[in-house]
C-alpha cells in the first residue's frame, strides 16, 4: 500500500501537474509564488522517489506508525518500526543531490566570472545607465548575477532603444539581480540535469525561467509604464541574438507570453500566506503518506 501511495504522488507531481500548470495564468499573476511552486512539486518528487526506492527494497521494514512514527525514537516501541529510523538514508540521498546541486552552481560560477574577467577587458562602464557597454551592433541587454554582478548593454541597444525603453530593460535587469533569481533556476537547473524526459524536469525549468522573467518584469513596473516595458521587450526581441547561457537577458524568454501578460490588468498580486504554506508543506507530504495509517 505504501508503494501505491508514493507511486501515485509521483505520478501527480511528475506527470499530471506538470501538464496541468505550464502556462497557467493563476501562477503567472504571482510569479515568484508559481516558481516557488514549481521548485517545491520537483522536491516533493525527489523525496517521494527515494521513499519509494528505500521501501522497494526494504518492503517488511516498516509498518504504517501514523504520525506518530514521524517522531525520532532511539529504539523501537512495540512492534512498530518508526520511520525516522532510517532518516540517515534520506540524508545521504539528500546530501547527494545537494553536491550535484553545488556542482552545477560551482560551474555556473567560473562561466559567470570568465565572462566578467572578459567583460572586464573589452566592455566600457557606462556611468549613466550603471552598465558595462559592447561595442556590438545587435540590441541585447543581460545581467550577469552574483557578488560582483553586471548589467551590459550592446551599442545596438543604445543605438535602437529610446530612453525610457532603456530605464525599462535596465529595471528588469536590477529586478534579476535584487530577486537573486539565478539562485531560483540553480535547483530547477539541476533537476533537469538529473531527470530531464520526466515532464516535471523539462517543463519545470522552462516555467521557473519564464515566471523568474515575470517577476523581473513586475520588478521593473515599479520604475516604467507597461507600454514602455513591453515596447522594450517587442524591440530587443526582434533584434537581440541569444544571451549567454549563464546570464539573465531582459528578451530572452518568453517574450510573447510576457507582453500578453502586461498588456492584461491586475497582474502582479499579492501572494497570500496559505499559497506559501502549501508551498514549504509540499516536500513532506510523502513522508506523511509513508507514515499514514492505512489497511
Amino acid at each position: 500500500m505504501t508503494l501505491l501511495l508514493l507511486g501515485l504522488h509521483l505520478t501527480v507531481t511528475g506527470v499530471l501537474l506538470p501538464r496541468r500548470l505550464a502556462g497557467s495564468a493563476r501562477l503567472q499573476a504571482r510569479p515568484v509564488l508559481g516558481a516557488a511552486l514549481w521548485l517545491a512539486l520537483m522536491s516533493s518528487f525527489a523525496v517521494a522517489l527515494v521513499l519509494a526506492v528505500h521501501h522497494a527494497l526494504e518492503p517488511l521494514a516498516h509498518e504504517p506508525a501514523g504520525l506518530a512514527g514521524l517522531l525520532p525514537h532511539l529504539e523501537p516501541t512495540g512492534p512498530l518500526l518508526p520511520h525516522t529510523h532510517d532518516w540517515w538514508q534520506l540524508a545521504a540521498v539528500f546530501a547527494l543531490l545537494g553536491a550535484a546541486t553545488a556542482a552545477v552552481g560551482a560551474r555556473a560560477g567560473r562561466l559567470r566570472r570568465r565572462h566578467r574577467a572578459l567583460l572586464d577587458v573589452v566592455a566600457v562602464r557606462d556611468r549613466r545607465w550603471g552598465a558595462m557597454v559592447l561595442e556590438h551592433a545587435h540590441p541585447t541587454v543581460y545581467c550577469l548575477p552574483g557578488r560582483r554582478s553586471r548589467i551590459v548593454l550592446s551599442r545596438g541597444a543604445l543605438r535602437l532603444l529610446d530612453e525610457r525603453e532603456l530605464a525599462a530593460a535596465v529595471a528588469h535587469e536590477h529586478g534579476h539581480l535584487r530577486g537573486r533569481h539565478h539562485l531560483f533556476r540553480l535547483p530547477a537547473d539541476t533537476f533537469a540535469l538529473l531527470l530531464g524526459p520526466l515532464p516535471l524536469a523539462r517543463q519545470g525549468r522552462e516555467e521557473v525561467a519564464l515566471l523568474l522573467e515575470m517577476a523581473a518584469d513586475d520588478a521593473a513596473l515599479e520604475r516604467v509604464s507597461r507600454g514602455e516595458l513591453a515596447s522594450a521587450l517587442c524591440t530587443l526581441a526582434t533584434g537581440s541574438h541569444p544571451t549567454p547561457g549563464e546570464s539573465l537577458g531582459a528578451a530572452s524568454t518568453g517574450v510573447l507570453t510576457r507582453i500578453r501578460r502586461l498588456a492584461r490588468p491586475g497582474g502582479g498580486r499579492r501572494s497570500r500566506l496559505a499559497a506559501w504554506l502549501g508551498v514549504v508543506a509540499l516536500p513532506a507530504l510523502p513522508y506523511l503518506l509513508v507514515c499514514a495509517p492505512h489497511p
